[in-house]
């Protein structure tokens, strides 16, 4: 069993490839028998299964002692290397919004949210 660290917006994507979620410790894992190979972007390297993770349904859960978060990032997420807001004008994120394609979705955003009255 391999386990896997899938950003929420790519869990079916992982889940559609044959991937199974771990409820207990809370990673995505690839099953014995399944080709790991279009898993390799996502697996998180040094972590063994957890013992959990083969105990039979319905067993006692353990204690967990640590806890990997993960990511959650977007369609649209673009990380900013300094603590500046998108929404202003920035000449350092400037051309790095501009191509991300960041700055059309918010557009979009914008025009839907402008017919809304509240």
């Amino acid at each position: 069993m391999i386990m896997l660290k899938v950003p929420y917006a790519e869990k079916d994507e992982a889940k559609a490839l044959g991937a199974r979620w771990n409820k207990d410790s809370k990673l995505w894992y690839v099953p014995d028998g399944v080709d790991v190979a279009p898993f390799q972007r996502w697996v998180l390297k040094g972590v063994a299964p957890s013992p959990a993770a083969a105990r039979p349904s319905g067993a006692p859960a353990g204690r967990v002692d640590s806890y990997v978060g993960k990511q959650v990032v977007g369609a649209r997420y673009v990380a900013l290397e300094h603590g500046c807001n998108p929404f202003e004008a920035c000449v350092e994120c400037a051309p790095k919004l501009a191509a991300s394609g960041w700055e059309d979705a918010r557009a979009e955003v914008l025009r839907i949210v402008g017919g809304f009255t509240t």
